[in-house]
């Protein structure tokens, strides 16, 4: 007799799910308040069914497998957080300490809007800011530097609409602000000027763009101007703080932050010297002024008197022109975006020569013979001519006086004249003997009666 025997009835057996791990939490600490955004990172958290800080149930999110967003309960000293899923509760040593740090106060955020975009540069004021360790714009984070205790600067990211701004520190996370996203256009800078100033800052600067008509900051570098004032949609003018070396000119608006223009703060001139250091009374003396930063002047005086004309040739050296006017010394200055520097009494304007004769007014063809040239202004002369050519040899005696060796030459009246950096004097005549020039004739008068 044959017996059916059942097949044999085989069971599957599924893979148990993994117990979750946890590897991480970021921030580490908070207030003993709670309320602070803790993301937890480890495995095997889909499905989760809790996260607890020490024996205390958090609320949270799970993000992902491998992340969580939990906010920190109120709670004590060092606690260990642990996630749990049906597989499990994990069991690894991740702890969160609690701190008496003040909860952060945020108190205003500016600018308040900015384009969808992102990109603003945003200043967060407030308290407790110390030690930040998140700054949101809703729930998405933002770069952001802890200026001070009560203040952090942060970049926008891109959003829309109004979302709130937190700061989170050991403390906790701080009330929220509000920051608008807005489609208006991105303002646009065509030209600072000017371009430079001093480094203490205190000019005025007209800066021509597009999209200026909301301006809400302008910034030289990293420093907010001094005050601004928005003239147009077009022009904006503002005062440049204090500041060193070359910055980026920015203006912020609801529709986000400019592109950048140059400025540059300049050190004040200094004037070192003058070379000629003197020069006629009239206009027409080159002079070169040395010294430092001395690149952008606009102006060059001599006295109160600007130069006819002046040319930058580097950082240290200027040519100029010198202007006319009367004998005696004056000041020279220099005046540049980054100061002025004067160098007193640094330039003397000598007056022309003078000459009111010469004895003997004749002599030899051969020359050799001494002459006495008197006038006025003669102290500084420089040349004696006879015509064209220069005397052998002269000697000033002093200023009304010089005496001059007469050099060779053709026969009949020359010019003498007489030159110093003031100028060339007025011509008097000598005469070598045998001269075309007509002989001098005397007429007898006849007593009356002959």
């Amino acid at each position: 007799m044959n017996r059916s025997v059942p097949p044999p009835t085989i069971t599957a057996v599924l893979p148990l799910a993994a117990t979750p791990t946890v590897t991480s939490v970021s921030p580490t600490s908070g207030s003993t308040a709670g309320g602070t955004q803790v993301t937890v990172t480890g495995t095997g958290f889909t499905g989760a069914t809790g996260v607890r800080f020490g024996a205390t149930q958090a609320s949270f999110t799970v993000n992902s497998d491998t992340q969580i967003t939990a906010t920190a309960p109120a709670g004590s000293g060092t606690v260990q957080v642990t996630v749990t899923t049906p597989a499990g509760t994990s069991n690894q040593f991740v702890t969160f300490t609690y701190v008496t740090a003040p909860v952060p106060v945020l108190s205003s955020v500016s600018p308040a809007s900015g384009p969808a975009s992102g990109g603003t540069v945003v200043t967060l004021s407030g308290s407790g800011f110390s030690g930040a360790t998140a700054v949101r714009f809703g729930g998405v984070s933002a770069a952001f530097t802890v200026v001070s205790g009560s203040q952090i600067t942060a970049t926008a990211p891109a959003g829309s609409g109004t979302v709130q701004v937190t700061v989170t520190t050991p403390g906790g996370t701080s009330n929220g602000v509000s920051f608008t996203y807005v489609s208006a256009p991105v303002p646009a800078l065509t030209s600072a000027t000017p371009n430079s100033g001093p480094a203490a800052g205190g000019t005025t600067v007209t800066l021509t763009g597009t999209g200026l008509a909301a301006t809400t900051a302008v910034r030289f570098g990293a420093t907010p101007a001094t005050s601004f004032t928005v003239v147009s949609d077009t022009h904006v003018t503002a005062v440049a703080p204090a500041g060193t070396g070359t910055v980026q000119i920015t203006v912020t608006t609801p529709g986000g932050t400019s592109n950048g223009l140059s400025y540059t703060y300049s050190g004040a001139p200094n004037l070192s010297g003058i070379s000629p250091n003197q020069g006629s009374t009239s206009a027409g003396n080159t002079v070169t002024l040395t010294g430092t930063n001395l690149t952008g002047a606009t102006s060059v005086l001599f006295g109160a008197t600007p130069a006819t004309s002046f040319t930058v040739v580097s950082p240290t050296q200027i040519t100029a022109v010198a202007p006319a006017a009367t004998a005696g010394p004056v000041d020279v200055t220099v005046v540049t975006p980054g100061g002025t520097s004067t160098l007193p009494n640094a330039y003397f304007y000598v007056s022309p020569p003078v000459l009111l004769g010469v004895a003997p007014l004749s002599g030899p063809l051969a020359g050799g013979n001494t002459v006495t040239l008197t006038g006025t202004h003669l102290i500084e002369a420089t040349a004696v001519r006879f015509g064209a050519t220069a005397a052998t040899s002269f000697t000033v005696v002093w200023d009304t006086r010089i005496t001059a060796v007469v050099p060779a030459g053709a026969a009949g009246p020359v010019q003498v004249t007489v030159t110093t950096v003031g100028g060339t004097s007025n011509p008097v005549s000598y005469t070598s003997p045998g001269g075309t020039s007509a002989p001098t004739t005397y007429t007898r008068v006849a007593p009356p009666g002959i």
